[in-house]
């Protein structure tokens, strides 16, 4: 608890850094770099997938519940049912998990970047269901301008790899092997991440589950 609570201030103290009017400024800038690149590489495929969630509203509401809340939940608790079991894979979880938010948290100190939600041509679908992550409590929790690399990509990542070294079962382990995919397409759908800030959160995770195996 004391190593998730101690990165998880360094993450938050980034934010406090960086949320001013000049870091916005800037996160509004990358988002507009990263969204250029993504057009030349022919990857800006973000717009396409959330217009089908659009033209399906009750899909639309639910996705964006499922964004706020039940990646952490299932991230966190995959590793705690590791550590309950008292697993062997449960330190080289919890590390890489650690190593992903560290290493996240220093590319969002030099590159803050906006979710694609606030370009122009993408839709809050979170906001159009009730909640604002950019106003009250819900966002002195989280930083808003953290969108590359996606941390929900890594925590998915992470959280696939925990369920695979406990389950047995060949169906939770074909579903943990698909949740990443899942998580992928919801932060597209919902426009809180760029196809790159799931490419660059995927491979922060790897690099995290590489380095922990060594230690």
């Amino acid at each position: 608890m004391a190593l998730a609570l101690g990165t998880y201030g360094v993450y938050l103290a980034v934010s406090a850094t960086r949320g001013n009017a000049l870091g916005h400024e800037r996160a509004a800038r990358n988002a507009r770099r990263l969204e250029a690149l993504e057009r030349r590489l022919g990857l800006h495929v973000e717009p396409q997938i959330q217009g089908l969630l659009l033209a399906r509203p009750r899909v639309a509401r639910a996705l964006s519940a499922g964004y706020v809340a039940p990646n952490v939940v299932l991230s966190v608790g995959s590793v705690m049912r590791l550590f309950f079991r008292r697993h062997p894979e449960f330190h080289r979880i919890r590390r890489a998990g650690l190593l992903s938010i560290a290493g996240s948290a220093a590319v969002f100190y030099f590159f803050p970047c906006d979710p694609p939600r606030k370009l122009d041509h993408m839709v809050d679908t979170i906001r159009e269901g009730g909640l604002d992550l950019e106003s009250g409590i819900v966002v002195r929790l989280y930083n808003p301008i953290a969108a590359f690399p996606s941390l929900h990509m890594a925590f998915a990542v992470v959280t696939s790899e925990a369920v695979i070294a406990d389950a047995r079962n060949p169906v939770v382990r074909a579903a943990a092997r698909a949740y990443p995919g899942a998580v992928a397409l919801l932060v597209f759908a919902t426009a809180n991440h760029f196809v790159v800030d799931a490419l660059a959160g995927a491979a922060l995770a790897r690099a995290g589950l590489r380095l922990s195996r060594r230690k």
